[in-house]
């Protein structure tokens, strides 16, 4: 039996990637995993992770709720990493841009984001959009 890849695109199965970030924040070694790790957890729907690895002076724990329900009313199709600049496991923060495609109300949509990622307690988390 075949297992499907990971949703974040990696040539590994879930379980042998994003799950094991999603239980352990602190193997995203780089922003792009932290990236991916944060796709799939949109895909699955996993509000806790993603309030997790989101910087805490930009977390709103009020909007966890509505991003679930966001996240679980559309069809993930597929990330794009652009480029990502910094972000390594010796860097402090780095940039990750990226295009998340997804199908919502029967339309073809994406997100085309730059995105903030930096260390905080000695983990990756994103901190926003590049401005």
């Amino acid at each position: 039996m075949k297992t499907e890849n990971c949703p974040c695109g990696r040539n590994k199965s879930y379980d042998e990637c994003c799950s094991l970030i999603h239980k352990d924040i602190f193997l995203a070694k780089t922003a792009e995993d932290l990236m991916r790790s944060r796709y799939t957890a949109f895909v699955k729907a996993n509000g806790d992770y993603l309030m997790q690895s989101q910087h805490s002076s930009t977390r709103k724990p009020t909007t966890k709720h509505d991003t679930v329900r966001w996240a679980m009313s559309v069809k993930w199709h597929g990330l794009e990493i652009i480029d990502a600049v910094r972000g390594s496991e010796s860097d402090e923060q780095g940039t990750v841009e990226f295009k998340a495609f997804f199908m919502e109300r029967f339309m073809n949509r994406s997100i085309h984001e730059n995105s903030v990622f930096i260390k905080e307690n000695g983990h990756w988390v994103y901190f926003g959009e590049a401005g």
